[in-house]
């Protein structure tokens, strides 16, 4: 068995815009930092094997304190980054509607196999993290290791865990700078604990991009 400690990086301002920030390399903002100094701190308490985090510079970031407060450094490792979302990476939602209606149009429909233009379809962006994962599990059998990560690489994690399938909008939560832990064993994921915010308790709300709100639109419910 191996126990992953999962972890959102911190805030953006491309977080707090609520844009499509895909593979856009860019860095936390104060709140973002504060975050991980948090993480860091909390994170010293506990012991683990390995860490190991997306290339992109908002995850390396994150990782910074919580590596430092373990004593271990940290592998980067380019499976973990966000989907990419190809002409909308960094676009804000009015955006694409204005510029991409009909991609923005196939976004709400939440199909495995749609992808945005130039993008990455979900049914790859899965295939892409769950092979991440499972090779960090092969090489720390019987090991801690902490992952940070996107947002979507940890919704395609826990839509693995509980069998929900690729079709349909994000059915957990996902705060930035949260902490997540799960177990593996013979390839089956086991949520122990989803969305622990204790550390942050006292810092501002955090920006929430849910796409129920346009199922009117689109006549299907969907969050993203």
């Amino acid at each position: 068995m191996t126990e992953l400690v999962l972890i959102r990086h911190g805030e953006t301002d491309m977080n707090r815009e609520l844009r499509f920030q895909g593979q856009v390399n860019v860095g936390l903002n104060a709140t973002g930092h504060e975050q991980a100094r948090r993480l860091g701190a909390r994170m010293a308490a506990e012991k683990a094997d390995a860490v190991y985090v997306s290339d992109l510079l908002r995850a390396c970031q994150t990782a910074d304190p919580v590596a430092g407060g373990l004593a271990i450094p940290y592998v980067t490792e380019a499976g973990l980054r966000e989907q990419h979302f190809g002409k909308v990476d960094g676009m804000r939602v009015e955006d694409i509607q204005r510029d991409h209606p009909e991609a923005w149009a196939g976004w709400l429909r939440f199909e495995e196999d749609f992808a945005m233009p130039d993008g990455e379809s979900t049914r790859e962006f899965h295939a892409r993290v769950i092979g991440a994962v499972q090779r960090l599990v092969a090489a720390h059998a019987g090991q801690t290791v902490v992952v940070v990560t996107h947002g979507g690489v940890l919704d395609m994690i826990y839509r693995t865990a509980r069998s929900l399938g690729l079709n349909g909008p994000r059915q957990s939560e996902i705060p930035n700078a949260g902490l997540n832990r799960i177990r593996v064993r013979e390839g089956n994921f086991e949520i122990v604990a989803w969305a622990d915010t204790r550390h942050l308790d006292d810092l501002p709300p955090q920006p929430v991009y849910d796409q129920r709100k346009y199922a009117g639109k689109s006549g299907k419910p969907s969050e993203a």
